[in-house]
């Protein structure tokens, strides 16, 4: 099992994303929210 971990892959190489990409990750999560309700907490996106 170790071994199987411990292997270096292909996904391991530095990924490059796109400007656009990491333009919609950063307003995506700027407009998540969590309330709380109760005991349980509910996501809202702000849109």
């Amino acid at each position: 099992m170790a071994k199987i971990y411990s292997k270096q892959t292909e996904r391991s190489k530095k990924l490059n994303p796109k400007k656009e990409t990491v333009s919609f990750l950063l307003n995506y999560s700027k407009a998540l929210s969590f309330v709380s309700v109760g005991t349980m907490m509910i996501e809202t996106i702000a849109n």
